[in-house]
């Protein structure tokens, strides 16, 4: 849907429906088989706290900015990563970052922190700068008018930046046999169905199990080629041995009694950013790509900036990529990574005007958090002036979740952020994309939110 006003074009972008109404048991089970992000009701867009019943608990949808903040940061120690969350993330990453809890999850932490300290981060400009360049020039040798899928190719993109930043010994097979295999990974796991509202334990199967162990295998084998390599070149030689992740992974200590990670931590990590790392960037880049093909005035707003800007030196790139972030960060508000995190409260408590019970669950969805209408002005419209000064420091820290908040907030928020932008720039100044005619956008929640159908684009070169 297009409105237009003086300031210009303010579009609509595909998202479901809310229900009227709030869906019965049986009509949830199928719609978060289907796809989760339609089970929400206008009443949730609404409402800063609301309860509704599961078969094994209460649950809370929270978005309000003051509760979340009690339940990510003022109190989290109460809320832990509840059954159905530790399930999904048990395939595979269940002894990493993005899973473990207490002194575990301390450790890892500090172990990992200095790759993704703002100065580590800024220094990677180069590396992805060139990763940009290579897919440019590969889209260069395309005929005008050649199609692509968007979305593949962002996947393929973020995958060779991985390859040069943080694992800088590459990934090891083939980047489309991977990506390949992180679909069906995220397909299998990101599937909630009966047995997990009904509270059924870990150890009954679920639809897909088969398949799932077969990408499993399969991630396995690629991760302890990286492994090998990276233990081959550090017995060598380790003072010429690249201090990306993988070197901190394999030297990370624990203080209190100076043990390396077990494998099963080292692989867990190693899954957890190759997934995390590249998908939800990913799913970021095409998302914000498809949003400028149905915006031109801001497609053109970039291109200008990027025109002046990668002109320059690298150094500070990032910082006066202003315009281009906004963009981004629109993008990650109206189609955010991850549309949904939860939570167990293992004490009572009190969030808003709700008596919270020991064993709540607790659900707090950016994706419904960043179109709450008691937050955002035209919270549906797509409008990346939210974003830019002054109105960027406006915005409530605990209304705008791209990447979590709290201790647990994503290690990798800054790279992801940096990463899309600069991409974004370099693109944008040299291509126009147009999405295919008859083409379905339509969101799609897998653990992270990807296009369901991908976004097949015709490319065309734009005046550089």
């Amino acid at each position: 849907m297009l409105d237009r006003s003086p300031t210009g074009i303010n579009y609509r972008p595909p998202a479901p429906e809310p229900p009227a109404t709030r869906l019965g048991l049986i009509e949830i089970i199928r719609t978060l088989r289907r796809n989760p992000l339609e089970c929400w009701s206008a009443e949730f867009f609404r409402e800063p706290v609301a309860m509704i019943r599961l078969p094994f608990a209460r649950a809370f949808l929270v978005h309000d900015p003051a509760a979340i903040k009690r339940v990510l940061l003022d109190n989290a120690d109460n809320y832990r990563k509840d059954p159905i969350q530790r399930r999904i993330l048990s395939s595979g990453i269940a002894d990493g970052l993005l899973s473990v809890e207490g002194s575990r999850w301390e450790v890892q932490r500090r172990s990992l922190a200095p790759l993704f300290a703002k100065r580590t981060v800024a220094s990677f400009t180069e590396a992805m700068l060139t990763a940009a360049h290579e897919l440019a020039e590969k889209w260069s040798r395309f005929d005008d008018g050649a199609v692509v899928d968007a979305a593949a190719e962002m996947t393929m993109l973020t995958l060779n930046v991985l390859a040069l930043t943080i694992f800088s010994d590459g990934i090891g097979g083939d980047f489309e046999e991977f990506r390949e295999a992180m679909n069906a990974y995220f397909g299998v796991i990101g599937r909630i169905g009966a047995l997990d509202l009904f509270g059924a334990p870990e150890f009954v199967p679920r639809p897909g199990r088969a398949r799932l162990r077969r990408t499993m295998s399969y991630f396995e084998r690629i991760i302890d080629e990286i492994v090998e390599t990276r233990r081959r070149r550090l017995a060598c030689s380790a003072d010429t041995a690249p201090n990306d992740l993988l070197t901190l992974l394999l030297r990370a200590l624990d203080p209190s009694t100076g043990q390396p990670m077990s494998l099963a931590e080292v692989r867990s990590n190693i899954l957890t950013f190759l997934s995390a790392g590249h998908e939800t960037t990913a799913n970021s880049l095409a998302w914000t790509i498809f949003l400028l093909s149905q915006a031109p005035e801001w497609r053109m707003r970039v291109r200008e900036e990027a025109e002046r800007e990668l002109s320059g030196p690298a150094a500070g790139l990032p910082d006066r990529l202003v315009v281009t972030r906004a963009v981004v960060e629109e993008a990650l508000r109206l189609y955010p990574p991850i549309a949904a995190l939860s939570r167990m409260s293992e004490r009572p408590d009190r969030l808003g005007s709700h008596e919270v019970g020991a064993r709540s669950l607790i659900v707090i969805a950016p994706y419904v958090l960043h179109r709450h209408k008691r937050l955002w002005d035209r919270p549906d419209v797509f409008d990346p002036a939210r974003f830019l000064p002054p109105a960027r420091s406006e915005v409530p820290r605990f209304a705008y979740l791209p990447f979590g908040a709290g201790p647990r907030t994503c290690i990798g928020s800054s790279f992801a952020l940096q990463e899309a932008t600069i991409v974004l720039a370099m693109l944008m100044r040299r291509f126009d994309l147009e999405l295919l005619p008859g083409t379905r956008v339509w969101p799609l929640q897998r653990i992270t939110l990807r296009p369901a159908h991908g976004l097949p684009m015709r490319i065309t070169r734009g005046p550089n």
